[in-house]
């Protein structure tokens, strides 16, 4: 568990002034991690600082760095992360550190590095994001107790969770071909369901979804190496929004026996910017408290230091922008606010489960949270449950109303770490739009 030092003084302000901005989502105690691609060039890494971007191959090109730090700035300045997820989170936070420095007011290479001007601090504006990592494999969880009983009471009133849910984290070996990053659109997939009137048919999707989740990425270790609850959370190199899709006609007829596939296969959206542990330290929390008759995880799922701070207060966010919406230059409505805290399982017990069987990770691999809908109304983190699986209209503030998304429509997923005392920091958005399904081709 990363523990305070000078990147966390809430009093600490950059010389880059957007960074000083009560709303902005990157303040100089953030710097997270990103792949940013200018205008006609090759993806590079950089880190957030207010709507500017740090170009580490820059930085390392005015010799900025050194030691550790020099070693983690080349390694995240490539076309992918996954190089710097594979050095130990003593590099990553040495960089953190060299950066908070030098980006800090009064630095003494606060006039080099304005000198630079975009050279050095690139406008967000005028770059696309990439990927973060070359992500070869992805796992969803199912860790929200509030989500898996909604959804559990429609299939099953009288026992809405399985036998195995208070036991371990439950998951599912997602797509990592369909990952996309924020901003790109997709289309709505075709699939087989059974229509309302009960016969089979083939065709578009007819109840788009999302998930509200957040994710992280993954350090390695070798196979056959299971990881310890202690040392779970120093396999995590930072974290980040997902969106998994879900087509819920689709994977209402298929999950039986088998689990999700291609209801969920077609795409899952992931936020640009990797916050790391470090960054999320001062928003440490207590794990769920769990009923007092709940059963006690088995001695390798448990300690003492993760119920006490294995959670992270993380203020979660989703809005619906509408065609009719954009074409009046409103702002989106918001459908969903919830919690990480609500979460049954913590991250550090679902990388320590994943990996206890032998399983490896590589460097760059992706685990999400599943669904973190809490326990009111309004902490629904999918449109399955705000729209009462599909038989309650969600009004949106322009008069429009959804029970699931239609052409067109933008889903916008944010996230904010908030605490008295504390520097406010966020994820930047996590945004996808839904098209058109293809029409099928004639045989």
């Amino acid at each position: 568990m990363s523990k305070l030092n000078a990147t966390h003084d809430p009093s600490r302000r950059s010389f880059v002034q957007s960074a000083n901005r009560p709303d902005t989502d990157f303040p100089i105690q953030n710097l997270p991690f990103g792949v940013f691609r200018r205008r006609g060039g090759e993806p590079q890494g950089g880190v957030a600082i207010g709507d500017r971007i740090f170009d580490l191959k820059a930085g390392v090109e005015a010799g900025l760095f050194s030691g550790q730090a020099k070693v983690a700035a080349q390694a995240a300045s490539g076309s992918t992360l996954n190089p710097v997820m594979m050095l130990d989170s003593a590099h990553a936070s040495a960089l953190r550190a060299r950066l908070s420095d030098l980006l800090r007011q009064g630095a003494p290479e606060a006039a080099p590095i304005q000198g630079l001007g975009g050279k050095i601090l690139a406008p967000m504006a005028d770059v696309k994001m990439e990927l973060p990592a070359s992500i070869a494999s992805f796992t969803d969880y199912f860790t929200s107790i509030f989500h898996a009983e909604r959804g559990g009471r429609v299939r099953n009133p009288d026992q809405p969770l399985t036998p195995n849910f208070k036991h371990i984290p439950i998951a599912y070996n997602g797509r990592a071909t369909s990952l996309r990053v924020s901003s790109e659109p997709f289309k709505r997939p075709n699939g087989q369901f059974r229509a309302k009137g009960g016969e089979l048919q083939f065709g578009p999707e007819p109840r788009l979804d999302f998930e509200l989740e957040v994710g992280a990425l993954m350090r390695g270790n070798a196979q056959g190496t299971p990881i310890p609850l202690s040392m779970a959370e120093s396999h995590i190199f930072g974290y980040c929004l997902v969106n998994d899709w879900s087509a819920r006609a689709i994977q209402a007829w298929e999950t039986v026996p088998a689990g999700p596939f291609q209801g969920k296969s077609f795409c899952t959206t992931v936020s640009p910017w990797v916050v790391t542990g470090e960054a999320l330290a001062p928003f440490r929390c207590a794990a769920f408290q769990r009923a007092a008759d709940d059963p006690k995880p088995l001695p390798y799922l448990a300690s003492a230091d993760n119920e006490a701070n294995g959670g992270i207060d993380l203020q979660l966010e989703a809005y619906i922008l509408t065609p009719k919406m954009r074409a009046a230059n409103q702002e989106p409505s918001q459908i969903t606010l919830t919690n990480l805290t609500t979460l049954y399982w913590t991250f550090a017990q679902m990388v320590t489960y994943h990996a206890s069987n032998g399983c490896n990770f590589l460097p760059g691999d992706l685990i999400a949270s599943g669904t973190t809908s809490g326990p009111t109304d309004e902490s629904r983190a999918c449109l399955n449950e705000l729209s009462a699986y599909g038989t309650a209209d969600i009004p949106l503030h322009n008069g429009e109303a959804r029970r699931y998304l239609e052409d067109g429509d933008d889903l916008i997923m944010r996230a904010h770490a908030r605490r008295g005392g504390c520097v406010t920091i966020g994820f930047g958005d996590c945004t996808g739009r839904v098209e058109p399904a293809v029409p099928w081709p004639a045989n």
